[in-house]
């Protein structure tokens, strides 16, 4: 039996590769013959740089950049053997980079992003793909065009200072220090997040709460980047709320395509194609996916969804673990078996610090569930 493992990151307890890894020994316990490949597996967010590395090679960077409140923080980054760098935002601009107590999106900046792109430019990096997702940040990609050479000006022709609350004071751009290097650099921002700018539906409502911002702060929020989109609309005919995914990673995107001309792409298939995830599928008798949790928005995008759609397309076997399963609908046909690796009774923080074992544990049961 040939089995493809192919999850995303349990968030909070293991990466994608670590996942994977736990899920292989799984395998190997339930069947002694049994052959495994390693598949981790990202939407664009957390993981892309895992994923790409274990299918592609390439080496890990480091450089030191500015966190989400403008201090150093030392952000790693990939390059690819083909001259591609793969880089999250979450490395630089990432909530997890601040204590509960710091998250303060009216002047949460992405320009550590924009710095993690200089780097990729100064070596060389032909192509670069950004992985969004996991940011502390609200600001429209306003810090990572600072970053780039973009100034943003108040109407007095003052610079903005970081921060998405400022651009509410926003009276134009001034591009023409930007970096000409990243106009000669495909640049690919990686999201399945595919809410607009602005609005019910955008960066502020929808996910600023989670990055700490109050009802108050999401109105102020929300009116600045309805500034910054009019300013573009005026000045670069460029409508940033009828572009779907321009309200992921708190606008990330948005500036970029303005200052550096990128594209917003769904980040699975950027994935799934760099790992050749399809062709693996295909070779496999068996194939596992998991995440963190298993609910009922997991058909909604998630990688694990994917790789299972994926999967019946080919018409292969697939099964998920889990750490939890919530609210799922057993009977929707996405796997063919499901099992959650946390104990009954078992408290989040003591599942998440044993995943790796809990994981395998569960994944032995799987298989030898489903192979018999």
């Amino acid at each position: 039996m040939h089995v493809l493992v192919a999850p995303q990151e349990f968030k909070g307890s293991l990466t994608a590769r670590e996942a994977a890894r736990a899920i292989a020994g799984g395998v190997r316990r339930a069947s002694a013959d049994a052959t495994v490949d390693e598949a981790p597996v990202s939407d664009g967010g957390a993981g892309l740089v895992d994923a790409l590395l274990a299918a592609r090679g390439g080496e890990r960077r480091t450089a030191t950049v500015h966190d989400p409140l403008m201090r150093p923080v030392a952000a790693t980054w990939a390059m690819l053997p083909d001259g591609t760098a793969a880089i999250e935002m979450a490395a630089a601009s990432g909530l997890v980079l601040l204590a509960e107590r710091e998250r303060y999106p009216l002047v949460a900046t992405t320009y550590g992003t924009g710095e993690l792109i200089v780097a990729a430019l100064d070596a060389g990096c032909s192509e670069i793909v950004v992985g969004v997702g996991g940011s502390a940040t609200v600001d429209g990609g306003a810090g990572a065009m600072q970053a780039l050479g973009a100034r943003l000006l108040d109407a007095a022709g003052n610079d903005l200072p970081v921060g998405g609350a400022a651009l509410a004071r926003l009276h134009r751009m001034d591009l023409g220090a930007v970096d000409t290097r990243v106009l000669e650099t495909v640049l690919r921002v990686a999201s399945d997040v595919r809410n607009p700018l602005c609005g019910a539906q955008g960066a502020a409502a929808v996910f600023g709460p989670q990055k700490g911002a109050s009802p108050d702060d999401v109105t102020v929020l929300d009116a600045a980047l309805q500034n910054f989109a009019a300013v573009v609309r005026r000045d670069f005919r460029i409508d940033l709320n009828a572009i779907e995914g321009t309200g992921a990673a708190g606008g990330l995107g948005a500036g970029l395509m303005v200052a550096a001309g990128a594209a917003i792409e769904p980040g699975f298939p950027i994935v799934a194609d760099a790992i050749g995830l399809r062709s693996r599928i295909e070779r496999a008798d068996l194939v596992i996916t998991g995440e963190g949790r298993l609910d009922g928005q997991t058909a909604y995008g998630k990688a694990a969804a994917r790789v299972a759609a994926m999967a019946r397309e080919c018409g292969k076997r697939v099964v998920a673990v889990a750490g939890t399963i919530s609210d799922y609908d057993a009977s929707s046909g996405m796997f063919d078996a499901a099992v959650a690796s946390t104990p009954d009774g078992m408290s989040a923080s003591d599942a998440m610090s044993a995943g790796a074992t809990l994981v395998a544990e569960a994944t032995e049961r799987l298989v030898r569930d489903v192979v018999r």
